[in-house]
């Protein structure tokens, strides 16, 4: 256990902590806000990444690159439920325009500006688009889920606030107890992408993960087994996350994707296991929660 580097990184999560909760906990606008920020900030990030693994990625004209980005941003535009409103128009409406616009610009403007279109250019950025855009308008979506959640004592929870919490808990707690189980007592490397991942801290996350879910659950009355299943998911899935864009930093040969939190890298380091984690908690929420 390196201590002065668990002091720098519990003193960064508390800040982290502190935003993020803003962001998940004040209304449905500060939510949308907070997730446009990282899904702009995960876009740079990987579009750094992208040019380091394929320098020819550097070629793609200024209104490619920011281009994708908004395109991105509409889905999540799209995504959003009728309670995002300006004035009598909704985000979904203005999203879907948005995206048809986008959906003609960018090939037209690609084909005709464009020194060279590159299919390889426009497959980096189209996995661009389900890696973090995709990801980010679902958990949207979670968000403006209408209905609610009633406790044992007869407290009731808005479903759409209550279960992005639990997904972000979720991967909160199953990154801690990994990084802790692991440096204590990890000894077997699970991954060559990640040698400082262990299988011990690997499933000792996972499993105080989902027995400390569980037990919130209980505490505060909420359907245990849902929200059991969403924390395995969130430790699993989460676990994937994390490795793959280990992968990615290893191919573009940097230690962090960025440096926005001291001990933390950058919002892919941060948001590596929700990404992938949030479009499997959707279906499970699709076809069992919802």
């Amino acid at each position: 256990m390196n201590w002065q580097v668990f002091k720098t990184r519990a003193l960064t999560a508390l800040v982290f902590v502190a935003v993020m909760l803003g962001g998940l906990l004040w209304n449905e606008w500060s939510f949308f806000i907070l997730f446009s920020v990282i899904h702009g900030g995960c876009w740079i990030e990987y579009q750094r990444l992208i040019k380091r693994i394929d320098p020819s990625y550097r070629q793609v004209s200024s209104f490619h690159a920011y281009g994708v980005m908004l395109a991105g941003w509409s889905l999540m535009l799209y995504c959003a439920g009728d309670s995002y409103r300006i004035g009598n128009i909704t985000l979904h409406a203005i999203g879907l325009v948005a995206g048809l616009i986008f959906a003609f610009a960018l090939p037209i403007v690609e084909i005709l500006f464009a020194k060279r279109s590159n299919l390889k250019h426009i497959s980096y950025s189209a996995m661009g688009l389900l890696y973090i855009s995709l990801s980010w308008s679902l958990m949207i979506s979670i968000r403006s889920i209408e209905g609610m959640w009633t406790a044992g004592n007869g407290r009731q929870f808005e479903t759409g606030w209550i279960l992005p919490l639990v997904i972000v808990f979720s991967i909160w707690i199953n990154d801690t107890m990994a990084y802790i189980i692991g440096s204590l007592i990890g000894r077997t490397p699970f991954s060559k992408v990640s040698p400082k991942k262990t299988i011990e801290g690997t499933i000792g996350g996972a499993v105080l993960c989902i027995a400390v879910m569980g037990m919130l659950a209980y505490y505060m009355q909420l359907p245990v087994m849902h929200v059991c299943i969403i924390a395995a998911i969130a430790a699993m899935v989460g676990t994937a996350g994390d490795l793959l864009e280990s992968k990615l930093k290893r191919m573009a040969d940097v230690k962090d994707s960025g440096h926005i939190m001291p001990g933390h890298g950058g919002f892919l380091d941060r948001f590596d296991s929700l990404l992938l984690a949030t479009p499997v908690v959707w279906l499970y929420v699709m076809a069992a929660v919802k």
